[in-house]
């Protein structure tokens, strides 16, 4: 609730659309100790609590397609993991609901292999669909980020693109037991999927980033988002400008 708060103060001061994502489950942590979330249950209260006093939009993550019912009741978007991108059944689930899905492109996939998600879900007569770009392993331990991708989805697909610009400057596994990572890089990677034409933005922020129970060393410390949205915004609003 904290987060959500802080985080639509700034995007509403810089007139930027805001979606709040949380996850009630993580289900793909390293190690099988690594905290996980609160449970579906639970988990779903706290995020309609999230989503009704405060009148934001809510995305989060599903695991199962048995999950899709529940998820309705209370996201505005659900989102397919990236290692989750081609499982059939999961996405067919979520087809069905009717609601907006957004899908991560799993960073084992060429760009051009997304055309096969989204026709799985465009089965189901949904076609509310967001890709998100989140970069490509890249031997062992990194990630690598072709920005060509963004606009290759684009033409591939016909629909938007969102370029996750924190897990993109992760390198999985490097710290042992959890995902390492490259804070400092993310807002040059951020700078480059808005110039090569990214429709928005994911990112996970945090207010205290070295205690994060999830992917501490990517996110973004909260007291300096502000200042990169307004980097994004002139560059995006720039970019508008000049066609």
């Amino acid at each position: 609730m904290r987060m959500a708060e802080a985080i639509k103060k700034i995007t509403a001061r810089l007139a930027l659309p805001f979606i709040f994502k949380s996850s009630y489950d993580k289900a793909n942590r390293t190690s099988v100790s690594a905290f996980r979330g609160p449970g579906i249950d639970k988990g779903l209260q706290i995020l309609a609590d999230v989503k009704r006093e405060l009148d934001i939009p809510i995305i989060t993550d599903i695991h199962l397609p048995e999950q899709a019912t529940a998820i309705t009741e209370v996201a505005d978007i659900i989102q397919i993991p990236a290692f989750l991108c081609r499982q059939t059944d999961l996405l067919i689930a979520v087809g069905n609901t009717g609601k907006p899905v957004n899908v991560k492109k799993g960073q084992f996939l060429s760009p051009w292999k997304v055309k096969h998600i989204v026709e799985k879900i465009e089965s189901t007569d949904n076609k509310q669909i967001l890709i998100t770009e989140r970069g490509n392993s890249f031997g062992f331990d990194n990630l690598i980020v072709d920005m060509r991708s963004i606009p290759i989805m684009q033409d591939e697909t016909g629909y938007p693109v969102i370029f996750d610009g924190t897990h993109s400057a992760q390198m999985p596994g490097n710290i042992g037991h959890s995902t390492g990572g490259l804070r400092k890089y993310i807002p040059t990677m951020i700078h480059a999927a808005i110039a090569a034409g990214c429709n928005g933005l994911f990112m996970e922020v945090h207010d205290d980033v070295e205690n994060a129970k999830s992917d501490s060393a990517t996110q973004w410390p909260l007291d300096q988002l502000e200042k990169l949205l307004i980097k994004v915004k002139h560059l995006r609003e720039a970019m508008v400008e000049n066609g």
